[in-house]
């Protein structure tokens, strides 16, 4: 069961945390590939390919869509979407306290000014 944080599901970014899922998204933002086809690109067998893809598949990350033999993974957009969400609402809070530091830094000046 995943946890959520403020619309974030922590699992999202557990499984960003390992540097060879994060090369898989990467890789993936140019469009879909095989399981084969990111072994191969990243330098991975592809036992290793398929344990990260099976981790990026259970957080939501990617879908999976079988063709043939063939395992094709795409990006889900969604949690992405959450994401961004989740920095822009830092964003906010981080402006309005610069916002507040320019007001405070003014009234410091105008009391110093004889």
């Amino acid at each position: 069961m995943s946890r959520k944080h403020l619309g974030i599901d922590i699992t999202t970014l557990s499984a960003l945390a390992e540097p060879n899922r994060m090369n898989i998204v990467e890789l993936l933002r140019d469009g879909p590939l095989t399981v084969g086809e990111i072994a191969e690109r990243l330098g991975l067998r592809q036992p290793q390919a398929s344990k990260h893809l099976k981790v990026l598949s259970d957080s939501g990350i990617v879908e999976v869509h079988a063709v043939a033999n063939r395992r094709i993974y795409k990006l889900r957009p969604e949690p992405f979407q959450a994401l961004d969400s989740w920095i822009k609402s830092f964003q906010k809070t981080m402006q309005e306290r610069f916002d507040n530091l320019d007001d405070y830094l003014r009234e410091l000046q105008n009391e110093e000014k004889p």
